[in-house]
C-alpha cells in the first residue's frame, strides 16, 4: 500500500491511496476539494489518471473536501462513498452518482482495499474519518476534527502511518485578523485541531508500527510547517525533518508501507 496528497488545506484536500496486489491495482481517493480539471491535473503529477480511479471516499460536505466529486463520478461512473448525512448535504442523495452509504465502524472493501470509517467531533452534518488497509498495514487519517476523542485514539491506535491535523498555532490564531467568531469556530470542540492537540492525539496512541507521520491540512495563516514539525518530533523523539509536512499546492508524493 502507498499513499499520497493532491494538496492539503483550507483550499483543497485529497489524498490517493493506492494498494497493489499481484497484476492488479486499488485507487481511492479521499476527499475531492479541487476542480475536476484541476484533480486531473495534480493526479497527473503522481503517476495517475482519474479514469483509474476506483471509488471517491468523502470525509464531509465543506467545499475544501467535496469540490468535484460530484463532478467527477458522474462524468466517469466513480463510485462515490460518504455518510448519510453528508450525502443529504451536498445533494448526492438526489444526484445521478453511483452513490454508497458509509456507516461508522462499518468496514468497506473496493478491490484490494480496506476502509473503517469512524465518526469525530467537527461542525459538519455527518463527517466521518478513515483506516485504510491492505490486509497488512494500516493507514490513518484524521483531518477536520475539534478535539479528540477515546474513539479516535482506539483506532487509530497501531497504524503504520498516520495523516493527522495540525491546522494552526494557537497564538498565531489568536494574533490574526480573523474575527472573533472565526477564531471561536476554529479553535473549538468541533473546529481544528492547533498543533499541542495533535500532539496529545499522537502521544496517546500505539505507535509501535508507526513508520510515518504527515501533519496535514495547516493553516496558511495561522502556523507554519516547522512548528507542527517540531510538535510531532517531540513525542516522536525524531528529528523534525521526519515529519512529512502536507503543503497546499504540493501535497506529498508517493509514501510506501
Amino acid at each position: 500500500m502507498r499513499f499520497a496528497s493532491l494538496g492539503s488545506g483550507s483550499e483543497g484536500n485529497a489524498l490517493l491511496v493506492e494498494a497493489q496486489n499481484g497484476a492488479t491495482t486499488t485507487r481511492v481517493l479521499l476527499d475531492c476539494g479541487f476542480s475536476a480539471k484541476e484533480i486531473a491535473r495534480r493526479l497527473e503529477r503522481l503517476g495517475a489518471g482519474v479514469d483509474e480511479l476506483d471509488a471517491i471516499l468523502i470525509t464531509h460536505e465543506h467545499s475544501d473536501h467535496i469540490g468535484g466529486a460530484l463532478t467527477l463520478a458522474r462524468k466517469l461512473s466513480i463510485p462515490l462513498y460518504m455518510s448519510w448525512g453528508t450525502a443529504r448535504a451536498v445533494g448526492a442523495d438526489e444526484a445521478d452518482v453511483d452513490l454508497h452509504v458509509m456507516w461508522s465502524d462499518e468496514s468497506v472493501t473496493i478491490g484490494d482495499l480496506s476502509m473503517l470509517p469512524y465518526t469525530v467531533p467537527h461542525d459538519a452534518r455527518e463527517p466521518l474519518q478513515y483506516v485504510f488497509s491492505d490486509g497488512a498495514s494500516r493507514l490513518g487519517v484524521l483531518t477536520d476534527v475539534g478535539t479528540s476523542t477515546p474513539h479516535i485514539s482506539a483506532v487509530l491506535s497501531g497504524c503504520d502511518a498516520l495523516v493527522l491535523e495540525c491546522n494552526h498555532d494557537v497564538q498565531m490564531l489568536a494574533a490574526s485578523r480573523y474575527p472573533p467568531s472565526l477564531k471561536a469556530r476554529i479553535g473549538g470542540n468541533h473546529g481544528h485541531l492547533n498543533n499541542e492537540a495533535a500532539a496529545e492525539i499522537l502521544a496517546s496512541l500505539d505507535r509501535s508500527k508507526l513508520r510515518h507521520v504527515v501533519a496535514a491540512h495547516l493553516s496558511q495563516q495561522n502556523n507554519l510547517p516547522e512548528l507542527a514539525q517540531a510538535a510531532m518530533a517531540a513525542v516522536l523523539g525524531a528529528a523534525a525533518t521526519e515529519v512529512v509536512v502536507a503543503t497546499q499546492g504540493e501535497g506529498f508524493g508517493w509514501l510506501s508501507l
